[in-house]
């Protein structure tokens, strides 16, 4: 017991000393990071090389415990495999991340470094299995083919969760510290001593940089210091599995990491449904969520703090749990996800969750049959004249009640409006090289939800067929609009319900 609290003393003293450091040295080397009064919102430049305080500060803690330990003790005999496997590959991802904070590579070359760290760890003995953490030559019961990936992506996407959160004063290394706690309580709780003592380090350094990393931040993790952080919460979370065979041994840490974790996938979703580039940075993160909800950097930290804490406390309950117990804990955690989410208001998943509504769903779907029986019937039509009666039949059945087109040299118009009655909605198309469309509606009246596409259908179609049309008299005139055919009301009546 002694050694764990000379790990977490030792290496708390050191980063309380280093950071300062690492910050002069970055103001010096000119490594700062730039506010852009858009996603990074501090009123001055921050140095950003506090990353090198904490993995220095962890492995001089290791260092020193390992060096006065006696040589035939607990931490030489029993847990010399779990550091030969962390520590090299951590160092891989701490030495990708300072490259970037140096130098500012690519998205694609940090993926490269993060996988080649992650690769490492599963070349010197790492695997994960549903509860089994297997290193060096301890049993595996999946086949490589599996656990090799799932090991691999696990990794990798936990090093960048962190990675994605750090946005705020503070919150990526109070995530990683609340994070730490909860793994190091539960390798205490079950007497795993090797979780412990990879767990005590990190749990002191990151506590004394939080010292210099709240808001007001005087200096930021980098990338050497997120990615290594969330590096070693993934690895450490599989340890925390390492005496669970249970299906669901990997609950607990997945609850540690929820808010990185979550933060990450929303990132990806909302970005692919924006069609927005995956790596791209914007301001849909969950800290920038909450701050739009009215809330200072602070108070937005404690917040998140709050939420991690909770988590937390499910994880440990997950732990410790019966076999029925967890499934409840689990639908509870689940609920409170949702709960946050629909706190947070996110326009994305509002606009898809009204997509996969059966109405709106079914709506789409019959707003492309009709869309596709307008373009074939448009496509058999040989004449300008002959589209024409095609033309005020869609428009009319979309509630316009005055057109006006000039195409292929022909004058086309036709209008059911009374004078007395306002219409001061229109819309101009430009039709091929010379050609236009007018089209007019009452105020009163809604357009349909379909009646753009369709209007742009009948745009590309008549400026695509322009010359192959065969030319019309030079002016059609309909005295009052020709009504729909019951199929083609029925089909604009089913398609906007």
């Amino acid at each position: 017991m002694y050694t764990f609290y000379a790990l977490g003393t030792a290496a708390f003293l050191l980063c309380f000393l280093l950071t300062p450091i690492c910050r002069d040295v970055a103001i010096r080397l000119n490594l700062l990071d730039q506010p852009d009064s858009n996603r990074k919102l501090h009123a001055t430049p921050i140095p950003r090389l506090g990353g090198f305080a904490i993995v220095t500060s962890y492995a001089g803690a290791l260092f020193l415990v390992i060096r006065f330990a006696p040589s035939g003790s607990q931490i030489h005999i029993q847990h010399w495999d779990l550091f030969r496997v962390l520590l090299p590959s951590a160092g891989i991802i701490f030495l990708t991340g300072l490259i970037d904070d140096l130098l500012n590579i690519k998205p694609w070359q940090k993926l490269l470094g993060q996988i080649a760290g992650a690769s490492a760890a599963i070349g010197l003995g790492m695997h994960y299995a549903p509860g089994i953490i297997t290193i060096a030559t301890k049993q595996n019961s999946l086949p490589l083919w599996i656990g090799v990936p799932l090991t691999l992506v696990w990794l990798i996407v936990c090093t960048n969760a962190v990675n994605l959160i750090d946005g705020l004063d503070g919150l990526a290394a109070g995530v990683g510290l609340f994070a730490t706690v909860t793994t190091l309580l539960a390798g205490l709780f079950t007497g795993n001593s090797g979780l412990v003592l990879a767990t005590m380090p990190l749990a002191g350094a990151l506590l004394a940089f939080l010292c210099y990393n709240f808001a007001p931040a005087s200096i930021y993790l980098g990338d050497c210091g997120s990615l290594t952080i969330g590096f070693m919460l993934g690895a450490l979370s599989l340890v925390w599995s390492h005496h669970n065979s249970r299906s669901y041994s990997l609950a607990a840490p997945l609850m540690v990491l929820a808010l990185p974790l979550l933060d990450a996938s929303l990132a990806i979703v909302r970005r692919y449904l924006r069609n927005a580039p995956i790596f791209a940075g914007d301001r849909g993160h969950i800290h920038h969520m909450v701050m739009a909800r009215g809330f200072e950097t602070k108070h937005a930290a404690l917040i998140l703090y709050a939420a991690c804490g909770l988590a937390a406390s499910l994880a440990v309950l997950q732990s410790v749990a019966g076999s029925y117990l967890h499934i409840v804990i689990l639908v509870v955690f689940l609920l409170l996800i949702g709960a946050g989410l629909q706190y947070l208001r996110y326009a994305e998943f509002g606009a898809a969750g009204r997509a996969i509504f059966r109405s709106n769903l079914m709506r789409c779907m019959r707003e492309e049959i009709y869309l596709n029986d307008l373009e074939r019937e448009l496509a058999s039509l040989q004449s300008a004249e002959e589209c024409w009666p095609t033309i005020v039949r869609v428009c009319e059945a979309l509630d316009f009640t005055s057109i006006e087109m000039y195409f292929h040299e022909a004058y086309f118009y036709s209008t059911d409006l009374e004078e007395t009655e306002p219409c001061d909605w229109a819309l101009t198309i430009p039709l091929g090289e010379r050609g236009y469309m007018k089209l007019r509606r009452p105020n009163l009246l809604t357009p349909p939800a379909i009646a753009m596409p369709v209007i742009e259908l009948v745009q590309r179609y008549l400026s695509k067929r322009e010359r192959e049309l065969i030319p019309a008299s030079s002016l059609i005139q309909t005295s009052s609009l020709i009504r729909t055919s019951p199929r083609q009301a029925e089909a604009i009546r089913l398609v906007n319900i």
